[in-house]
């Protein structure tokens, strides 16, 4: 049964007789108050009741516990009688009481922030963490009812934030990130997640073991998928900060890479989907021109599968995740118009979807050609689709560009295009991604509306095929011209 209304302030002067009289060794007297005191807090009502001197108290219990578990830390074979058992039962539950008495209680964020609660509650977590002769349960209690207690003290409370920062970054994240108690390491993510903003994910950056750090919470994303808390580091702080993102990106490996660009390919969703911020858009922005440059720097890595064994390269499957990013990121012209004039993108595409196509040709491989309307060993190839993408980002990146437009027919990208006009069980949908591209590029250009008369007319590019995409030849004045028209029903 919880504790009753009345029950706190009596509790509060019993533990500050506690901690005037009581000798440090005998450290379970203080249980039975504290446990109470963690009951009681439970209720709102309560935890209105509490007050500054209960937090000066349990400070004093903190403090004399941390003298004790320095010894213990230093000397091992000092801990007799259960003595440090003792000792790490008081502290779990001393953190488990603050953790509850903080609960949506500014107040008493304050009051335990002005306590000085979190310089020793920190210290006595740096050396649980590096009691490694124990291995009791009480040991892991305390260190989770600790960091629990951190994450409520500063949820909400910009003050208490600042205090923790100084003094947890980036030790005190970088140990529990990295401990093997998957339940530690949740609540160390809430608590870092809780503490970032602009400026803190920027210290990650200025910071030399900043990226280290960062790159801890994506080696957690990869290793538990499951943990929401290290995703949301991601995507809602470290992904506002291009320039972290770029020195942690050099850092990953490349399975590490693909969960960061599959993280970033979901906020996308998100962030094409909602109103964005002037200074979240900029950052997107500066994070698209980043992954662009990647793109630009690897693109051939997918021609490794051209070879039956190298599926699962992961190099070429990055080659994959960059293109699927940019071909949604530039499907919003409202928003990302700007990656039309990104330094050699669009060439780039132009020259890799004719790499592709030729080597589709040239052997039996998943860029060539199949027809068989029927499933295929390629049905769960990862590169199936991608010269229907590659066609798509072309037609993204002329859309309402002349200038683009010119350079597709002056890289010779335009027939290409128009021989992926038929069906292909490798990639889904290219026709339809072919018709959409050819009408961008002979909307209100001339030239390179003459270029597709001129392969119709000498018969590398059939008619029907023109009345598929919508499209017709007409002759007039002794000059061909393309127009668009209803196609017949």
């Amino acid at each position: 049964m919880a504790a009753s209304y009345e029950c706190v302030p009596e509790l509060t002067a019993r533990l500050k007789e506690l901690t005037r009289n009581c000798q440090k060794e005998l450290v379970l007297v203080f249980m039975t108050p504290i446990q109470r005191l963690t009951t009681a807090f439970k209720e709102e009502h309560n935890r209105m009741e509490a007050t500054q001197s209960l937090f000066e108290s349990f400070e004093c219990i903190l403090a004399t516990q941390l003298a004790e578990i320095e010894v213990f830390s230093d000397n091992p074979d000092s801990n007799r009688n259960g003595q440090l058992e003792a000792c790490l039962q008081l502290v779990a539950e001393c953190f488990r009481c603050l953790r509850n008495a903080c609960i949506q209680c500014v107040e008493n964020q304050s009051r335990a922030s002005n306590g000085g609660l979190i310089e020793p509650s920190i210290r006595i977590l740096h050396l649980l963490h590096g009691l490694r002769f124990s291995q009791s349960d009480a040991l892991l209690v305390a260190i989770r009812c600790g960091l629990q207690f951190l994450g409520n003290l500063i949820t909400g409370n910009e003050e208490s934030k600042h205090i923790l920062w100084k003094s947890a970054f980036p030790d005190l994240f970088m140990q529990y990130l990295s401990q093997s108690d998957k339940k530690a390491v949740t609540y160390c993510c809430m608590v870092l997640f809780t503490c970032l903003k602009t400026e803190r994910t920027a210290d990650l950056l200025s910071h030399m073991k900043g990226v280290e750090l960062a790159e801890a919470v994506v080696k957690i994303c990869k290793k538990e998928p499951e943990l929401d808390w290290a995703f949301l580091i991601v995507t809602e702080h470290f992904l506002k900060c291009p320039d972290l993102m770029a020195e942690l990106y050099i850092k990953l490996n490349n399975h590490e890479r693909i969960v960061v660009l599959d993280l970033i390919s979901a906020k996308l969703s998100e962030i094409l989907g909602c109103p964005v911020g002037s200074d979240d858009l900029t950052a997107v922005m500066k994070m698209m021109q980043f992954l662009a440059s990647l793109f630009l720097q690897k693109c051939t890595a997918v021609l490794k599968f051209t070879s039956a064994t190298d599926e699962e390269n992961e190099e070429a499957l990055i080659v994959i995740r960059l293109l699927d990013i940019l071909c949604e990121t530039t499907s919003n012209y409202e928003k990302f118009s700007y990656l039309q004039n990104s330094p050699g993108l669009l060439e780039t595409v132009v020259d890799l979807l004719d790499q592709t196509h030729l080597a589709g040709k040239q052997q039996e491989n998943i860029f060539s050609v199949s027809q068989s309307l029927s499933f295929t060993d390629h049905t769960f190839h990862p590169a199936v689709g991608f010269k229907a993408h590659l066609i798509h980002l072309i037609g993204n990146l002329c859309y309402h560009n002349n200038e683009n437009q010119d350079k597709v027919r002056e890289l010779g990208g335009i027939p290409i295009i128009l021989d992926n006009c038929s069906i292909d069980d490798n990639n889904p949908f290219v026709s339809q991604w072919a018709v959409f591209t050819i009408r961008i590029l002979t909307e209100q250009n001339l030239k390179n509306q003459e270029v597709i008369s001129q392969m119709s007319y000498q018969g590398v590019v059939d008619n029907a095929m023109l009345n598929n995409m919508g499209l017709q030849v007409e002759e007039r004045a002794g000059k061909l011209y393309v127009k668009s028209h209803e196609k017949s029903s």
